[in-house]
């Protein structure tokens, strides 16, 4: 006959990490329980730091009010706290934390390491935790006001819960959520994420923010720009709601829901389907979308202590609120339907190239393989891994003057053919034995050439037809004449006459430069002082510079203003102030009345931006220019008279009262220096002549360009290194016409060439 088991009470180790077990969980929720802990501690700036998904080492610094050195001793045991005392005062509960089991949980599950400083004491206290005792007294240290807190080998002595934890990335990942939503929440805090022993943050950011600018930073312009604000104040069962969700032109794959129920990140499984069903209504299926709601309900009404986590809650009503929170969403939603958005990408016109155009083109077509391109040699290559092929396959002397023997070659074949053509159509005749192309083909075929045909060849059948349009042309100056102005040539029928006079050089410039409006519909430019500003800059345009340009390869950065790019076989280095000024300048012309908004989320006072910029001593004021107030109201005055026109050509948004409301998109994912518009705002009133059209627009936008030069070093999304890498430099390369004063100005400079630095090699 079996005897029941004696029943024996638990030893006390046990015990607590058992109970630390079910409080913490994984990484992610030590992390949680520490935030909360520095937001109760009234903390601006939380910087946390993790090493291999926060198993190896999780850290969190605080600037908060600190713990006292004579607390330190208990602050580890359980159920020590100083939020609560008795149990009634969980009715009114207003901090995040409540039992005092977070820290304790911790010191039997890990190494737990606490250094503070509060107001009071002169000097910081370190001293570190086991099994919720102190393993010596607090020492003494330097340190700042606050808390840091370090725990190290998460669940070192429980290998279950260790080994089912083995993956360092999956644990970072939800560190991150963790981190992404209390920034959302906590706008105000400043919130600093990133891995031990990397210079660069996973999550960043700014103190005293708004919740609309983080979910931007954190979460992209994709939901930032589809966000719906919903308010709800309910007296019946005291609660507000206060949401930012996405409307329907938004959605994605996973349902993404940040709930905060009196400021605490929670879970709610009532709430996650309400929001399924609101949004099924206006989504495709399979579609969800992404929301933030904050509730705040009357403490007495809820209750918090239901889950070892605290992440989920129950309060009273759950239903009755739950349905009134989706009849206000779907109210809210249901107005903004009609304002739904579908981007598409239209179908370019198919261009028919003919066999004959790819023959003229394209000696290798008629060979046998027409989907292979000629084979390069490894001798026409530029090395870019040392595996890919070594040095000694990089014969220059050879390859220059095969090149040339090459291109001999190739005039004497083809120059006679390609030069009668091109007279034939200065001369508008038409040979009956010719076949005709269409203008697709004829396009087609240039572009071809442009990529695929040898420099040297294309350089002298310029050089030949050049010779033969001048002795066409120099009969008729006064059509030449009529050909330099850039709207007879884009309304002119005589095609044949445009395409061998200075017009043909513009318009392969124009065809290059990019438009980089954000506006979906483009109005057509007819004012002729911004077309005669487009030719300056296309006559300029130096084509050696352009042709370094149009091939770089970005090497990396030296400072703000400094940069250095690969073109060919060359190195050079490169003033990116000077280049993304010239960039902006351009597009500034370009897109010309075709701006995107930056709409400010305030008002700003022209009277407040003219006294800050007067107040900088940039401007060069002086006493005898009279009072600073007086020349501010004169400053906004004269902005306020030219509003109109601004708004209307350049997207400067002023309204009657005085404000700057909005400024021009140039580029996308590029926002000017904030901390630049006082003195773009003065000099928009100073430095610009509003007597002339042409001169007035030159000067608006060449202070723009130079306003727009000025990279922020504290992007809100990226730093300036990648706005610089992966924003201004593709758009130079891309885009850019550089005139010819940078050829000799130290705007580009060549400092280092392959071919030299491989003879340099060969000596050694």
């Amino acid at each position: 006959m079996c005897t029941p088991a004696k029943i024996r009470k638990l030893d006390e180790v046990v015990v607590n990490r058992i109970a630390a077990g079910e409080i913490i969980q994984r990484p992610a929720n030590a992390l949680k329980e520490l935030i909360e802990n520095s937001l109760d501690a009234k903390a601006t700036n939380i910087q946390i730091t993790a090493k291999e998904g926060g198993l190896k080492l999780l850290q969190i610094q605080d600037n908060g009010t600190g713990i006292r050195k004579e607390d330190m001793e208990i602050v580890c045991e359980r159920f020590t706290t100083s939020k609560l005392q008795k149990f009634e005062d969980l009715g009114t509960l207003t901090t995040f934390g409540f039992r005092g089991e977070a820290l304790a949980s911790i010191s039997h599950i890990a190494l737990l390491t606490i250094t503070t400083k509060t107001a009071d004491e002169k000097c910081a206290y370190k001293a570190s935790y086991i099994n919720s005792k102190l393993k010596a007294s607090p020492v003494p240290c330097a340190g700042n006001q606050g808390t840091i807190i370090t725990i190290e080998n998460l669940f070192y002595n429980v290998a279950t819960r260790r080994k089912a934890l083995s993956n360092p990335s999956e644990e970072f990942t939800k560190i991150t959520e963790v981190v992404m939503r209390y920034a959302v929440h906590n706008s105000a805090v400043g919130f600093t994420l990133k891995k031990h022993g990397e210079p660069s943050s996973q999550v960043r950011t700014p103190y005293n923010s708004t919740k609309q600018n983080n979910i931007r930073l954190l979460y992209g312009n994709p939901v930032a720009r589809e966000l719906l604000e919903v308010e709800l104040d309910d007296k019946d069962y005291k609660f507000k709601m206060h949401g930012l969700v996405t409307n329907p032109n938004y959605t994605n794959k996973r349902m993404v829901m940040l709930l905060f129920i009196n400021n605490r990140l929670v879970d709610s499984a009532s709430i996650r389907k309400m929001l399924e069903d609101v949004y099924s209504v206006y989504l495709p299926k399979k579609a969800h979308p992404w929301c933030y709601i904050s509730l705040d309900i009357n403490p007495q009404n809820i209750d918090v202590n239901v889950h070892p986590t605290k992440h989920e809650v129950r309060f009273l009503h759950e239903d009755t609120i739950v349905e009134r929170i989706k009849f206000a969403l779907d109210e809210r939603l249901t107005g903004n339907s009609a304002s739904r958005t579908f981007y598409l990408q239209a179908r370019l016109p198919k261009a028919d190239i003919t066999k004959e155009v790819l023959e003229e083109v394209l000696p290798e077509y008629n060979k046998g393989n027409s989907d292979k391109l000629k084979k390069i040699h490894a001798r026409e290559m530029i090395r870019t891994d040392s595996s890919d092929q070594k040095l000694d396959k990089f014969n220059f002397t050879i390859h220059f003057e095969q090149r040339k023997s090459d291109s001999n070659t190739l005039t004497k074949e083809l120059t006679h053919n390609d030069s009668k053509s091109l007279n034939s159509e200065s001369l508008g005749e038409n040979d009956p034995k010719d076949k005709p192309v269409d203008a697709i083909a004829d396009r087609a075929r240039k572009q071809v050439y442009q990529y695929f045909g040898n420099r040297d060849f294309i350089e002298n059948i310029k050089k030949n037809s050049e010779k033969e349009k001048e002795q066409t042309l120099n009969t008729d100056d006064n059509q030449k004449e009529g050909e330099s102005s850039i709207c007879n040539v884009s309304q002119s029928e005589k095609s044949s006459a445009e395409t061998n006079t200075s017009a043909d050089e513009s318009s392969k410039f124009t065809q290059q430069f990019k438009s980089y409006s954000v506006n979906n519909f483009k109005h057509e430019v007819k004012l002729t002082s911004i077309l005669k500003l487009r030719k300056d800059v296309e006559d300029e345009c130096h084509e050696g510079l352009r042709d370094i340009l149009a091939n770089l390869t970005f090497v990396g950065c030296i400072d703000q203003t400094s940069a250095l790019i690969q073109s060919g076989v060359n190195l050079y280095i490169c003033n990116t102030r000077k280049l993304t000024e010239e960039l902006f300048y351009e597009i500034m012309l370009y897109d010309f009345a075709n701006f995107g908004i930056i709409k400010f989320s305030e008002r700003i006072s022209l009277f407040d931006l003219a006294m800050i910029a007067l107040d900088s001593g940039e401007t060069g004021w002086t006493e005898e220019d009279g009072p600073k107030e007086e020349l501010a109201a004169r400053v906004k005055e004269l902005l306020l008279e030219k509003a109109d026109m601004m708004n209307e050509y350049f997207s400067v948004v002023m309204d009657k009262v005085g404000n700057l409301r909005s400024l021009p998109v140039l580029l996308d994912k590029y926002f000017p220096y904030e901390a630049e518009i006082p003195l773009y705002i003065m000099r928009l009133a100073t430095e610009v002549d509003w007597r002339k059209e042409q001169l007035c627009f030159q000067n608006i936008c060449r202070e723009t360009a130079k306003f727009y030069s000025y990279i922020n070093p504290k992007h809100q999304i990226h730093d300036w290194k990648y706005v610089t890498e992966h924003v201004l430099y593709p758009a130079i390369k891309e885009s850019l016409l550089p005139p010819k004063h940078f050829a000799h100005d130290s705007t580009i400079l060549q400092i280092a060439s392959l071919p030299d630095l491989y003879k340099v090699f060969e000596r050694c």
